[in-house]
């Protein structure tokens, strides 16, 4: 007999409720056996009935991996922290499809000297070439591709593919100071070789006073045998070795030995970055894209364990851009690991915090990359998801504001950002049919009870999507009004006001209690004033438009055998008073509803005016 999901899932339940509150891992598997996914809990029996049971509060990832488990083993610890080390190990070990996985596929890279008659200086990530010179191996790509491009910098050589050996003209690199160009046959090979070996050395020492002294030594030398020319390029290539030194001092540290790390969200993806620091200076950066369907404190608790796995450099300390439940737990499987004791902190002002910020714009200007979007849309969306504490990125915003002049045409405005973008295709416009006068209370109730039923309905493109977050102009009051519509059809999206001050511009986001106030983002602050500036635009538009059609109505109405509908007919028609004052009596008979006679009674009524 084929077992149905039902069936299924109550079989696992009763057989998690078996098991005891005590800490351990659980090992869930699919019908072939494989192991799928590993998880620890501090109380087995409370962790792996949750997932066996409504699944309402389920991310998408997790509700997949449910379905997929046929069965789950589990093994017993003394204590939470040794079930996060088994954890790890078994991870690590079978490779689960819904844990974390990183996979380094960088390899390594060299610095190449090619064996050309002019040689030059390239990465590469092999060293198949045997007749070249290599430099390496590095584990970084970035630390590569950097070091290259400032000593072809400092050194003016050439970083394209020409031949030197006849003659022709130029590229910009050499108008602007960038090359000495070779390619115009004035350098001779042995000069061209000198810079060359200079380069070489330069990678390979670094920024050393000895470097430096050298360098200044020969100027001086060449400087009295009157090579002025020769002394010029010298003096510049200790201005250029200095101004890399200054600009290597702005990303540095007081601390030694630390590893930041941000985690910035978008859509169904995240982006994790790294920025190493090594003798108090930035050695490396890294990024990895992880799936979206985390919290922060989940992931890390994951990508942490995971990162340091095969980690041979570690760090003294870890900034991470938040706190975590589990961060003493994890300090001391790292530090186990590295035979030193590891802090993991969440630092909220001066250096350390400014470390952050850099490691989280870098996070976001990748995962804009992917995305496609700007880096500032990135950031802000998964600042705005922090702040709210939303379970998913708000990649789709509704805002809603009404409109009335003390009761009359009450309308509402709903626009749509989509990414971080204005989505004008989806912008709706709502007149408020339910009472007259003003109450934005229930004109706000109203509209959404009304998009909401369109959802149901599915015939609408424009509402068959529901939104990550909803925002409403206003405070806690109209969020209120809301909250039963939403309770009605079963609508689980985020709701929240947008508070403006005495004068009129955004001040805070509101909820049912206190209201969070955004002043101190910048970012985030331009952003929600962006949208509580558009929602406001557009609803008023509508507004004054419905004003201006109601006032050219009750001027045509006053026209004998104009009623208000053949007055709405003639304005639908025709838009404007003058084009109405413009036509003529076959014209305006045209129009459904128009006898000629009421016709000859407009053209009569405005040749008088």
């Amino acid at each position: 007999m084929i077992e149905t999901n039902e069936q299924r899932l109550a079989r696992l339940k009763l057989k998690a409720n078996k098991l005891p509150k005590t800490p351990g891992v659980y090992i869930m598997r699919n019908s072939a056996g494989e192991i799928i996914y590993v998880g620890k809990a501090k109380a087995l029996k409370n962790r792996v009935t949750q997932y066996f049971g409504s699944g309402s509060g389920h991310n998408e990832k997790v509700k997949k991996m449910v379905s997929l488990v046929q069965d789950f083993d589990f093994v017993l610890c003394d204590s939470e922290f040794e079930a996060l080390i088994l954890e790890n190990s078994l991870i690590k070990q079978n490779q689960p499809k819904y844990n974390i996985l990183l996979k380094d596929d960088k390899g390594y890279h060299y610095i190449k000297i090619t064996a050309d008659k002019w040689r030059k200086i390239t990465t590469s990530k092999d060293t198949s070439d045997r007749r070249a010179q290599y430099i390496g191996p590095y584990y970084s790509g970035y630390v590569v591709k950097d070091t290259v491009d400032e000593a072809i910098k400092i050194f003016r050589l050439p970083d394209c593919n020409r031949s030197f050996d006849k003659p022709s003209k130029p590229c910009l690199n050499f108008h602007i100071g960038r090359c000495e160009a070779p390619c115009r046959g004035k350098i001779a090979l042995e000069e061209y070789n000198e810079s060359i070996n200079s380069a070489i050395s330069f990678i390979k020492n670094g920024l050393d006073d000895d470097t430096v002294k050298k360098l200044e030594s020969k100027m001086l030398e060449a400087a009295e045998n009157l090579n002025f020319e020769y002394a010029a390029k010298l003096r510049d290539r200790i201005n250029a070795i200095k101004k890399l030194s200054e600009k290597q001092k702005v990303v540095m540290c007081t601390y030694p030995s630390q590893d930041v790390f941000s985690v910035v969200f978008g859509a169904d993806l995240c982006c994790v970055g790294v920025l190493i620091f090594r003798n108090s200076r930035l050695t490396d950066k890294k990024v990895f894209f992880v799936d979206g369907n985390y919290t922060k404190d989940e992931l890390y608790s994951e990508f942490l364990c995971r990162y340091y796995a095969d980690e041979k450099d570690f760090p003294r300390r870890i900034l991470l851009d938040c706190d975590i439940s589990e961060s003493s737990l994890i300090a001391e499987l790292i530090g186990n690991a590295s035979g030193r004791k590891v802090e993991i902190l969440h630092p909220e002002r001066g250096e350390q915090k400014s470390l952050v910020d850099m490691c989280s714009q870098n996070a976001a200007e990748n995962l804009a990359l992917r995305l496609n979007r700007t880096g500032s849309q990135t950031a802000v969306l998964s600042s705005l998801q922090e702040l709210l504490g939303l379970e998913v990125t708000p990649e789709v915003i509704e805002a809603y504001d009404i409109s009335n002049t003390a009761g009359d045409e009450n309308v509402a405005g709903m626009v749509v950002f989509s990414g971080g973008k204005p989505d004008k295709k989806h912008y709706k416009h709502f007149k408020i049919k339910g009472f007259s006068g003003q109450d934005d209370y229930r004109s706000m109730a109203e509209v959404l009870d009304r998009r909401f039923s369109e959802y149901e309905k599915g015939t609408d493109e424009g509402f068959s999507r529901l939104p990550d977050l909803i925002l409403l102009d206003g405070a806690s009051g109209q969020i209120s009004a809301v909250l039963p519509v939403m309770k009605a059809h079963n609508i689980n999206v985020p709701i929240f006001g947008m508070v403006k001050d005495g004068k009129h511009r955004t001040r805070a986001i509101a909820t049912t209690g206190e209201d969070i106030e955004i002043k101190g983002n910048r970012r985030l602050f331009a952003f929600i004033t962006t949208i509580q500036d558009e929602v406001h635009r557009f609803a008023i538009s509508y507004h004054r438009k419905k004003r201006s059609q109601k006032m050219l109505g009750s001027t045509l109405t006053e026209i004998a055998g104009v009623g208000d509908k053949t007055a709405a007919a003639l304005i639908k028609h025709f838009r404007t008073i003058s084009a109405i004052k413009s036509a003529n009596i076959d014209e305006l008979s045209a129009v459904n509803g128009v006898k000629v006679s009421t016709a000859q009674n407009i053209v009569n009524y405005f040749a008088d005016k």
